[in-house]
């Protein structure tokens, strides 16, 4: 089966790629059976207890129950998704990611009653994922906690008090405060504070390459500057005074980057945290738990805290996971079924805690869990990586205020990182808003 795709509503898959092989994990063999294709999270116990959560649920209600954790690494689970979505045979149940719900609207069961389900039992869920996974005023997937991240700054405590006079427990401690010094936590302080580290050269790890990390932490910036290339209309706003705002404060921004910064990939800043030669960097809490692993002391002296503030608001790079039914399943209603059992306050919770809180719950109501108190060393650590009301945050999604298949290209192209990269290579803003200029009007084409 072939499809044709104008340049505007074309994403990024890859090539075909073989359906996994399923692995059986349990079920009886009465209510028919169903096959499930879960994120392999990248902490081992994360894949355990779902299995356990499924599994359960399989056998209370006699299902023979089929699941792969599949990788993302390698694109595979991008592939396995476009394989399925052409041959329209595999699994049954499948983890999608940011873009995926409307590349692949067309082959999605809608997933209004378990959405109308669970928003009822938990309130609503947040604007990204709305603007994510509701197409034409449907849901075409449930978003999920499994593997949704926020990326706010991750700093050292001592680095960043001793060198650049930043008291980020005070500023947001392990309780519910709101304090007169998170309202200094501003885009301007953070200036302040890279320009300090750089001098004593543990730079801000913060990236500017063609990945998503670096994608994530540009379209917060660009937020907080109230600042878009173009807007839900398709009308141009790249030559705006909030973007040429943003490329000004930005211009004095790349000079305190590491040197290396446009070349950073996913784990760049990870590995500049944990070795130490970073003060700050902007990440969800994996970078902690891989220090508490192989640099323990460094990891008792990080402080997961909210982005800072800019001219619109304080914004934080959220990243959500969901979790979609195909339009070819053979077994519709049970994965439908196994969705909503999985997306329960207590299922959610239990995976939480033994990811040590990594996942992020999308409905508002589940952030009261206490892992993110108990967490440690130190204790507290990573109380603030939920957003809390007291934060005066709101999740933000890179080039979210372009129509979606816009915006897809803006962020796989890594749009937004390269204008900083291209200042930070010498070029003007003049020269950095007519290359963007001409990229914004390909994308419209």
């Amino acid at each position: 089966m072939t499809r044709s795709l104008t340049r505007r509503r074309a994403l990024a898959t890859g090539a075909g790629a073989a359906l996994l092989p399923l692995v059986h994990v349990g079920g009886a063999h009465a209510a028919g059976s169903l096959a499930v294709g879960f994120w392999d999270h990248w902490v081992p116990q994360g894949n355990d207890v779902m299995k356990k959560q499924a599994t359960a649920w399989a056998e209370k209600n006699k299902v023979d129950l089929q699941a792969d954790f599949i990788t993302g690494n390698g694109n595979k689970l991008l592939m396995t998704r476009a394989a399925e979505a052409q041959a329209r045979t595999g699994h049954d149940m499948l983890a999608f990611q940011t873009w995926d719900i409307h590349q692949y609207a067309d082959r999605l069961e809608p997933v209004d009653d378990v959405m109308g389900h669970l928003i009822a039992q938990y309130g609503q869920t947040n604007e990204i994922c709305e603007y994510l996974g509701r197409i034409g005023g449907h849901w075409g997937a449930v978003p999920t906690s499994s593997g949704t991240q926020i990326k706010g700054p991750c700093g050292r405590i001592s680095l960043l008090n001793q060198i650049a006079g930043l008291d980020v427990v005070g500023m947001y401690p392990a309780r519910p405060e709101h304090t007169a010094a998170a309202d200094g936590w501003t885009y301007d302080a953070m200036l302040k504070a890279m320009a300090a580290c750089k001098k004593a050269n543990v730079p801000f790890g913060i990236g500017l390459g063609l990945t998503v990390d670096s994608t994530d932490s540009a379209g917060a910036l660009f937020a907080a500057f109230g600042a878009e290339l173009v807007d839900g209309e398709g009308n141009l706003k790249v030559r705006s005074e909030p973007v040429h705002r943003l490329l000004e404060y930005a211009q004095q921004m790349v000079k305190f980057l590491p040197a290396d910064a446009i070349s950073y990939d996913d784990a760049s800043n990870n590995r500049a945290l944990i070795s130490g030669k970073s003060a700050l960097i902007f990440n969800p809490p994996s970078a902690w738990a891989v220090a508490k692993r192989d640099n323990p002391t460094i990891a008792a002296d990080c402080w997961t805290f909210p982005a800072p503030r800019g001219v619109k608001g304080r914004f934080a790079p959220y990243l959500p996971f969901f979790w979609g039914v195909w339009s070819f399943s053979k077994n519709k209603s049970a994965a439908k079924d196994l969705i909503a059992y999985l997306s329960e306050r207590a299922q959610v919770e239990e995976r939480c805690n033994v990811v040590e809180g990594f996942d992020l719950p999308p409905f508002d109501s589940m952030l009261d869990f206490k892992i993110w108190e108990e967490v440690e060393p130190p204790k507290g650590t990573i109380y603030n990586y939920p957003l809390r009301k007291w934060h005066d945050a709101r999740p933000t999604f890179a080039a979210s205020w372009a129509a979606p298949d816009v915006a897809v290209q803006i962020y796989n192209r890594g749009t937004l990182p390269t204008m900083f990269a291209k200042l930070m290579t010498g070029s003007s803003i003049e020269q950095t808003m007519a290359w963007a200029e001409s990229e914004v009007q390909g994308f419209l084409r």
